[in-house]
């Protein structure tokens, strides 16, 4: 679909990395576009910009009902993240959530594109050498959010079926300026000298630059033969635990890190850490856990070539340019 004058792009998510780099594309765009908050303060940028901030939560459905109303295309990319806390949290977000939302969509009769922002974490925790679309998400899950996540995916899909416009994408570790979670914690523990690589370092991450993120998300509303498809998103190179590590400390002026924990060790650490943390009932995520030897144990590789066929994806921006950028970002916030 071309977006015209009649449109308009409502970005769930809006204070967030991915959803406020939709937002802010969108509105540079010329598009009219409404972003939809918990906090309206927290999005005075966007509202600067020309964005229609609007306030709302997921579990407001009557909030939502505002949102949609005359809503074109929606980017969902509002989500509980993290590696740790009950299930049902994350499933009251996460899939509920979107449940009310194209409830809403739906019901207002004026939506021709809902874009689900997934994750490459729906995969099974294993490793991966050029995994594609074809294989199935892990419907078990190695904690709440990955499991909801793919509850979330095959939510949308089955409203696909029915004729919701519904595209989703798969983005991996998504990276830039306005992260305030990932690597500002990396950025903290090499400051203190904590960083150990799990096992070589050698292992591929699945990093995705949220540029090339959001250029995908703009191909996905424009194409109209896509519909239902569901598409893996990273940069075009893949780089190495410790390349991806290295390069934060290089960037930041500080030591790269050089030890290193077995990674036999590190499961059996993360295992029993899982195990007392929960006879405990603690709500912080242990040093080590299944999501953590995922993140930094494993291999990561996934094939984008089917977005690069159906979707034209061609990540514009490489790593290191992508990482300086951040890190950049980072300084200028006073998080490093």
């Amino acid at each position: 679909m071309e977006l015209g004058a009649g449109d308009r792009v409502l970005v769930t998510g809006a204070t967030g990395l991915v959803g406020s780099h939709v937002a802010e594309r969108a509105v540079r765009e010329g598009l009219e576009t409404r972003v939809i908050v918990r906090q309206p303060a927290a999005a005075g940028w966007l509202d600067d910009l020309g964005a229609e901030v609007v306030s709302g939560d997921m579990a407001d459905g009557e909030s939502l009902r505002r949102a949609v109303a005359g809503v074109s295309v929606i980017v969902h990319c509002a989500a509980k993240v993290g590696d740790w806390g009950p299930v049902e949290d994350y499933r009251e977000v996460n899939v509920r959530g979107v449940e009310r939302l194209l409830d809403e969509a739906e019901a207002g009769g004026s939506l021709k594109r809902f874009i689900h922002i997934s994750s490459l974490g729906v995969y099974e925790a294993r490793d991966h050498h050029g995994t594609d679309e074809t294989e199935e998400p892990d419907r078990e899950g190695i904690d709440g959010y990955t499991l909801t996540k793919v509850e979330s995916e095959d939510l949308v899909l089955a409203r696909s079926s029915g004729g919701c416009p519904v595209v989703v994408l798969r983005p991996g570790f998504v990276y830039g300026s306005r992260d305030r979670t990932v690597v500002p914690r990396l950025l903290e523990r090499l400051q203190a000298g904590a960083v150990k690589f799990l096992g070589s370092g050698e292992q591929l991450m699945n990093n995705t630059y949220v540029g090339n993120l959001v250029d995908a998300v703009f191909l996905a509303i424009s194409r109209d033969d896509v519909l239902g498809e569901v598409f893996n998103i990273t940069d075009e190179r893949l780089v190495t635990k410790r390349e991806f590590i290295g390069t934060i400390a290089r960037e930041a002026g500080l030591d790269e890190p050089t030890g290193s924990v077995p990674l036999w060790l590190a499961r059996a650490l993360a295992r029993g850490m899982e195990r007392t943390w929960r006879l405990l009932g603690k709500t912080e995520a242990p040093l080590l856990s299944s999501a953590k030897i995922k993140f930094l144990g494993l291999n990561l590789d996934f094939d984008i070539g089917k977005a690069r066929r159906e979707l034209s994806y061609a990540p514009r921006v490489e790593f290191s340019e992508g990482m300086a950028e951040t890190i950049n970002w980072c300084r200028k916030e006073g998080l490093l």
